[in-house]
């Protein structure tokens, strides 16, 4: 395997990971949501499922661009800024909620 093809594979893998890991925070404000009642907890849950699919959108587009491409390109910067947005309202509204 090229270095190429191998730097695409660890960036596609840490982005996995990176999803993982959202998804598992998810899935816990999820179950303190529904210990709490529902009402305003859901919120954070909402923002933290749509982090979930955007950095899963991202690291597929990510990953397929570099193994597209013989020269790897850079990460679009919106979808850098929506992905940093969506973690940002999260722990917004986390605290609100709180």
């Amino acid at each position: 395997m090229s270095d190429h093809g191998a730097q695409a594979e660890r960036t596609g893998l840490a982005w996995r990971r990176t999803a993982l890991a959202a998804t598992a925070c998810t899935l816990l404000l999820l179950h303190s949501a529904a210990r709490r009642g529902w009402g305003a907890t859901v919120v954070p849950v909402v923002l933290a499922g749509a982090t979930v699919v955007t950095l899963t959108a991202i690291g597929a587009v990510r990953e397929r661009a570099l193994h597209k491409a013989g020269i790897p390109k850079s990460l679009n910067p919106a979808l850098a800024v929506t992905a940093s947005a969506l973690v940002v309202a999260t722990a917004a509204a986390l605290i609100a909620v709180r």
